[in-house]
């Protein structure tokens, strides 16, 4: 039996799956889980098999499992307008981000964000009865709202949850403190979800230990001149910027300090 990495086409990006099927990168697939049958594509990718809860491969999707999952597609509009009005009708604060139908058919998955707890049992109740199928409601936060809409970041390139599928990793303020960044303000080092930038901690661990034994910042520090405030630090140079009692600014090395 061998681990595949399939990007699902559903709510969730990617799945490891297990088949012993004689599969190639490319070829299109059907899996199956508690929500259903889903159409996946074959990603031999290491990165991707990291986190990702297990699925089983049920076969190689034939011509008819690609047009019933392109007809699916196509009632995506119908099911969200419906379901927005159902919402505006119960007067729920939620915002939907997208919607799917299992190949089956069985089975609709809601996407949607809010900044408050939902009880969506009643819409979940009226839009079965709608659908005439099972429904589910999945909340998901703005990052996973900007990568079902996808964008481009300040830097000029794809959203970086949109190029690197999988987890979103876990982003804290404390990555851009090591950085020296964060007191540039949240609206520049904010992403276009609103939360911090995935870049964040792209090297937040080579600053870690870079500045492994630097005192910190705003730190008393003693010299042979006298003692001075840490003012600013260069992980890069290891330079030390530090404003002493009487105003002076000096520059040192770490093994100056005393």
């Amino acid at each position: 039996m061998y681990t595949y990495a399939v990007r699902v086409y559903s709510w969730e990006p990617v799945r490891k799956c297990l088949s012993e099927l004689e599969l190639s990168d490319g070829d299109m697939v059907v899996v199956k889980d508690e929500a259903g049958t889903e159409i996946g594509l074959i990603e031999r990718n290491d990165k991707f098999v990291k986190d990702e809860r297990k699925t089983n491969i049920v076969r190689k999707a034939s011509a008819r499992d690609v047009e019933t999952f392109e007809k699916n597609k196509e009632k995506k509009t119908e099911i969200l307008k419906l379901s927005k009005s159902e919402i505006k009708r119960l007067g729920l604060n939620m915002k939907l981000v997208d919607a799917h139908v299992s190949l089956d058919g069985n089975n609709s998955i809601i996407l949607f964000t809010s900044d408050e707890r939902v009880d969506f049992r009643d819409l979940v109740k009226n839009l079965s009865k709608i659908f005439h199928r099972s429904v589910r409601m999945h909340q998901v936060g703005s990052r996973d709202e900007a990568r079902k809409l996808g964008g481009c970041g300040v830097c000029g390139r794809d959203l970086c949850c949109l190029r690197f599928p999988g987890a979103l990793p876990s982003i804290s303020i404390d990555m851009a403190r090591v950085q020296q960044v964060a007191n540039r303000g949240s609206e520049r080092i904010s992403g276009v979800c609103g939360r911090l930038m995935c870049c964040l901690s792209y090297e937040a661990g080579q600053y870690q230990q870079m500045l492994a034994g630097m005192p910190e910042l705003h730190s008393s520090v003693k010299l042979k001149d006298g003692k001075g405030e840490v003012i600013e630090l260069n992980a890069l140079t290891l330079d030390i910027k530090v404003r002493m009692a009487d105003g002076t600014i000096v520059l040192v090395k770490k093994e100056n300090l005393l």
